[in-house]
C-alpha cells in the first residue's frame, strides 16, 4: 500500500528528483514561465507554490521601505525576518542563473532577489484576503513529438488573479485559426503541422 506517499517519483532517486526539480524552479523563477511533460508540470506547480508562500508570509514587510522605517529595533525585526525567509527559499532554489537575452547578451539573474523583489508582491493582495495558493498556471499544450509524452506551460499569473487573459501564455499568430495552438506567430507550414496533430 502507498499511503501517506504523495508525489511522483518518475523513475529517479531522490537527490536526482530534488536535482531536477531544483533546476527546473529556478528556471520557472528565471523565466516565469516553461514548457515541460504534464506530470512534471503538476509536480513543480507545488514546489513552486511553497516557494512564493515562503515569501508572501512576510506580509507587510515583504514591500516595506526600510528606509523610511525610524524605530531601529523594528528595522532589525523586519530584516531579520526578510533575512529567514530568504534563506529558507535559498535552501532549495540556485542563486544565479544565466539568462540570454534576444540580443544575445547573456547576463546573471539573482533567483533569490527576483523571487522577493518581482514575482512574490504581485500575490500579496491576494494572500491578505486569505486566498492562499493559485500563483501558477498548468496549461496543456500539443504533445511532444518523439514520444507523444503530453505537454504543458507552467508559469506565474499575472497580478495575482486567477483568470487573467491567456496572452501571457500563448501569443496570438497571424493566422486566427490557429491563435489558440502553441505554434502561434510560427510559419504557416508550423502551423499546418500543428492542426493536424
Amino acid at each position: 500500500m502507498r499511503h501517506q506517499k504523495a508525489g511522483r517519483k518518475f523513475g529517479r532517486n531522490t537527490s536526482h528528483r530534488r536535482a531536477m526539480f531544483r533546476n527546473m524552479a529556478g528556471n520557472l523563477v528565471l523565466h516565469e514561465q516553461i514548457k515541460t511533460t504534464d506530470a512534471k508540470a503538476k509536480e513543480l506547480r507545488r514546489i513552486a507554490e511553497r516557494l512564493v508562500t515562503k515569501a508572501l508570509r512576510l506580509g507587510d514587510d515583504l514591500t516595506i521601505d526600510i528606509a523610511k522605517v525610524k524605530d531601529e529595533a523594528e528595522r532589525e525585526r523586519i530584516l531579520a525576518r526578510r533575512l529567514h525567509a530568504r534563506r529558507q527559499v535559498a535552501r532549495f532554489l540556485p542563486k544565479q542563473l544565466a539568462k540570454t537575452n534576444p540580443d544575445g547578451t547573456v547576463e546573471e539573474v539573482d533567483l533569490i532577489h527576483k523571487l522577493f523583489t518581482d514575482i512574490a508582491p504581485r500575490y500579496l493582495e491576494r494572500a491578505k484576503e486569505n486566498k492562499g495558493g493559485g500563483y501558477t498556471r498548468v496549461v496543456k499544450v500539443n504533445h511532444r513529438r518523439g514520444d507523444n509524452a503530453p505537454m504543458s506551460l507552467i508559469g506565474f499569473l499575472d497580478k495575482g488573479t486567477r483568470s487573467p487573459s491567456k496572452t501571457r501564455f500563448i501569443s496570438s499568430g497571424s493566422n486566427p485559426k490557429c491563435a489558440n495552438l502553441p505554434c502561434a506567430g510560427a510559419s504557416p507550414a508550423a502551423e499546418s503541422r500543428a492542426r493536424r496533430r
